[in-house]
């Protein structure tokens, strides 16, 4: 006797997600399996967004695609239903592309790791696909105990198995693949991306220089004169990263105690021990050998920045020293000194700050780190594992933009290597001392904004919009649903796997990160898929979407200085400031660079859930939650937005990507 079950497939919505090649479909449950079926697609093919059904307690799926000898055709399921004969059922969520004519499995959608599954073997267990194509039945033999199939390795669930690789000693690994082609299907570009992506390179190349697009672009252009406007950078720029509040002044940096601040009676040492002093130290910088660009050796300052918020509440540098020892040839600048003097000495400090920002906070803790966690993601959790289905849509596309800036950015001819002051051996060098100073605090926004003394500080939207985010992330909720005791977490072998190549790979070992190497307890686990998930997508938002804003205006963020810092005041005029700065043939470039790099895509925000890889109701009521909380978030930085004179948008959960994709 037998029984039918009904089947429904998903294709994705996206470009040449189809397929004209025969794809069959088999069920495995606990003792045996259906038979091989093929499924019907009731037209020529399985197009984009098409849905179809054919009709075991399911544990798993296999799919395998037959075609042409000789044409090769790609197919991009979304997910698969089966329906019982009683009515349950199951969901299989796939979203991977299937290139060959080899047999995939995929297991029922329940979110589970392994330790739990192997202490519940009747569990039902799950995978990943998204939109709809066949409609058909299976056919199976009644009492075939198709319910409870042995548990597989979960090895068979990774698509490829991808493998670490040393890009540059002292930095952090990479996945092995020196070209897109050798990126797996899932981890490319769709179609339509990758030409968007290509003609805005192409378009910003050529018209980026002569033309400011954004609100940002334009104020930067008018305003970056103005002392109010550089402090303002320092909280709510591109590189929010630097500012802390300063309670002693370096013996380093010997600015008089008893200084007065122009136009009042406010004393250093006073508005000290108010709290009201603000310190930037470029120490990381000092001796990084600097570049040599169209045969003219560059220049880097390592400065210290003190900044005093004032009674307006704005943050207004009081002295600028250019190199970190101090003497008669590193004089202390300050607004009372002549004109292109103070200019000049910020000027450098905006050029410090853009070669830091682009290397430490923007590639390494952002680019490099999410790499990171994609390759140890997909190396070491099933599709099934709650993990997994958290942190999948935060990789998205990450490999191929990484890709490509190991060979468009960073490389030998790259535009940061061959563009900028820190380029060639200081980049390095830079980034040797970047990971090295790197600790898992300053990557946890709670954390940092209170290891850098910013609690209170008016006026901080980066520090705002990013701690409600870091809040409403809805991580806690999903993880204590799968992860009911700290022994739980412990005993996930799949999840201390994956802690522990990032551990080695990521953090190359340095137990003074403070990056955990294993994981104790459920608190400890949501915390770093806490960070995880908020590095690769509000982190990035952060210290990318403004930089064609900011940078947009070159002397706002000089990539490279032409001349030495000055040794002496009272030397600096118009003539010597515009010889300082960048030459054409290196704004061009740069220009054209942070204008491609800010594009606003046309994809994914943090609100898009478009791959549904939950399929219980509990986490799908969580994640409803979470785009509740985001799209009031949105409104209130909108609302907030509309009483400031420069608006901060770059953490508006609308405008979002929800992975390092660009």
């Amino acid at each position: 006797m037998t029984v039918e079950y009904q089947v429904t497939v998903s294709t994705e919505d996206v470009a040449f997600a189809g397929t004209i090649d025969d794809v069959y479909i088999t069920l495995v449950g606990q003792d045996g399996s259906s038979e091989q079926v093929k499924l019907d697609k009731s037209k020529s093919a399985f197009h984009r967004g098409d849905v179809s059904r054919k009709h075991w307690f399911l544990l798993e799926i296999q799919l395998e695609k037959w075609g042409w000898i000789i044409i090769k055709d790609s197919w991009l399921p979304a997910k698969v239903e089966v329906e019982s004969p009683d009515g349950k059922v199951y969901s299989f969520p796939i979203y991977h592309w299937l290139t060959d004519s080899k047999k995939h499995f995929f297991r029922e959608g329940a979110g589970l790791f392994l330790s739990h599954a192997l202490c519940c073997p009747h569990a039902v267990l799950q995978n990943d696909l998204t939109s709809i194509f066949v409609v058909g039945r299976v056919q199976v033999p009644l009492g075939s105990g198709l319910l409870t199939a042995g548990l597989p390795s979960s090895a068979l669930y990774c698509s490829v198995l991808l493998r670490w690789a040393v890009y540059k000693e002292g930095i952090p690994l990479c996945m092995e693949a020196d070209t897109l082609k050798s990126l797996p299907p899932d981890d490319r570009y769709p179609y339509t991306r990758e030409l968007e992506f290509n003609f805005t390179a192409v378009d910003g190349f050529w018209r980026t220089p002569f033309k400011n697009r954004f609100v940002l672009s334009d104020y930067a252009m008018k305003h970056w004169r103005e002392d109010a406007f550089f402090g303002y950078q320092f909280l709510n720029g591109v590189n929010p990263m630097m500012i802390q509040r300063c309670k002693t002044l370096p013996s380093k940096f010997p600015v008089p105690l008893d200084m007065n601040f122009s136009k009042s009676q406010l004393t250093l040492r006073t508005e000290m021990m108010k709290g009201n002093i603000f310190l930037c130290d470029y120490n990381i910088l000092d001796g990084v050998e600097t570049n040599t660009i169209n045969g003219r050796k560059q220049f880097l300052a390592a400065p210290l920045v003190l900044l005093h918020k004032n009674e307006d509440d704005e943050m207004m540098p009081i002295a600028i020293q250019l190199k970190q020892e101090p003497g008669e040839d590193n004089p202390i600048f300050f607004p009372t000194d002549s004109e292109y003097d103070w200019l000049l000495a910020k000027t450098y400090v905006k050029s410090a700050d853009s070669n830091l920002h682009e290397l430490n906070y923007h590639l390494l803790r952002t680019h490099l780190l999410a790499e990171v966690f994609a390759v140890s993601l997909q190396r070491n959790l099933p599709r099934v594992h709650p993990v997994y289905k958290l942190l999948i849509r935060h990789t998205r596309y990450t490999l191929q933009i990484n890709v490509l800036a190991r060979n468009s950015l960073i490389s030998e001819s790259g535009t940061i290597t061959l563009y900028t002051a820190s380029g060639g051996k200081g980049m390095l060098t830079l980034l040797d001392r970047s990971v090295s100073s790197m600790s898992y605090r300053s990557l946890c926004i709670p954390d940092d904004i209170i290891d850098r003394g910013l609690e209170d500080v008016p006026n901080f939207y980066y520090r705002d919009d990013g701690l409600k985010l870091w809040n409403i992330m809805f991580v806690h909720g999903i993880l204590s649903f799968y992860y009911k005791t700290d022994c739980m977490v412990q005993n996930d072998a799949e999840l201390q796997n994956w802690i522990q190549e990032i551990f080695e790979n990521g953090f190359l070992r340095c137990n003074e990160t403070g990056i955990p190497q294993k994981f104790t307890t459920v608190a400890e686990l949501v915390k770093f898929v806490t960070m995880v998930m908020f590095t690769c997508s509000a982190q990035h938002a952060a210290v990318n979407t403004g930089q064609y804003d900011l940078y947009g205006w070159m002397p706002n963020g000089p990539s490279t200085m032409q001349e030495p810092p000055p040794t002496h005041k009272g030397k600096a005029d118009e003539a010597s400031f515009l010889s300082t700065l960048p030459d054409v043939q290196t704004t061009v470039h740069i220009l054209a660079t942070v204008w491609l790099l800010s594009m606003q895509s046309s994809d994914r925000y943090l609100h898009d859930f478009v791959e549904e890889h939950f399929t219980e109701d509990f986490p799908k009521y969580k994640v409803t939650t979470f785009q509740r909380d985001l799209i009031k978030l949105s409104e209130d930085i909108k609302d907030r937005n509309e009483n400031l004179k420069l608006p901060y948008t770059f953490l508006d959960p609308k405008l979002v990507e929800n992975s390092v994709a660009i």
